[in-house]
């Protein structure tokens, strides 16, 4: 570091350093440390997400440059994780497991489930349509996402999440839900709904795949407020005009 014209100090002696001076230096010195002990292409925890900034899988941080990310795996927070993590990893019986294949070290030929690592196109193409039953009077929306490049032998999934589970708005808002569609190689698209209860009695709810326009459709039917209301009451049918 650079001491000199520092306020309280001579020409070419040493000064008093500020507080971002200092961490400025610890950051470099931790980085350069860092760099002679890991390859960020064989760290499992390592992610470039599509802004082009660095997350650790791990302590669940964003960086802004890769040297933030070296600096940050040489901290209390992410060593203290990686412990946290081996001592589960030991106590689950997975300790002395290959990395890559996820075998136990020495054993050759046996059946095992590998995660595969998926490289990401991007997300699909989709069409969101409001809908209402002309009967029931029930709201809706159908969901329509395009694959054109989507994987053989895959059909994509649905899942829905509650607000709680879920770590992109924080905080979470519990008048919410969020409906995930995975396929891959494309990202998980998420979108979000209103945190209503959804109808899946008399094919109200449905998912279809169409394998030669590669098209995934869902419809989503909430109930009305009738039906959420008296739901749950033992005896007492929800109207249906």
């Amino acid at each position: 570091m650079d001491y000199q014209n520092r306020a309280g100090s001579k020409f070419g002696g040493g000064g008093v350093a500020s507080t971002s001076a200092t961490n400025a230096d610890r950051r470099e010195r931790l980085r350069k440390l860092a760099l002679e002990t890991i390859d960020l292409d064989k760290d499992p925890y390592f992610f470039k997400n599509h802004v082009g900034s660095f997350e650790c899988r791990l302590c669940l941080t964003v960086h802004q440059n890769d040297g933030s990310y070296l600096a940050h795996t040489q901290g209390r927070k992410h060593q203290t994780n990686l412990a946290r993590r081996a001592a589960k990893e030991q106590k689950e019986g997975r300790a002395g497991l290959d990395p890559v294949t996820g075998m136990p070290i020495g054993m050759v030929g046996a059946q095992v489930n590998i995660k595969r690592n998926v490289v990401k196109i991007g997300r699909p193409g989709y069409k969101i349509t409001k809908t209402r039953d002309q009967v029931t009077r029930q709201q809706g929306l159908i969901f329509q996402l395009q694959y054109p490049e989507i994987s053989p032998d895959v059909t994509p999934k649905v899942r829905f999440m509650s607000a709680f589970e879920q770590k992109v708005d924080d905080p979470p808002d519990k008048n919410f839900q969020y409906m995930l569609v995975a396929a891959e190689p494309y990202e998980t698209c998420g979108f979000k709904l209103q945190a209503r209860e959804i109808d899946r009695t008399n094919d109200r709810y449905f998912t279809w795949w169409d394998p030669d326009l590669k098209e995934f459709w869902v419809q989503v039917m909430f109930k009305t407020e009738r039906e959420e209301r008296y739901s749950g009451v033992p005896g007492l049918a929800p109207s249906r005009r």
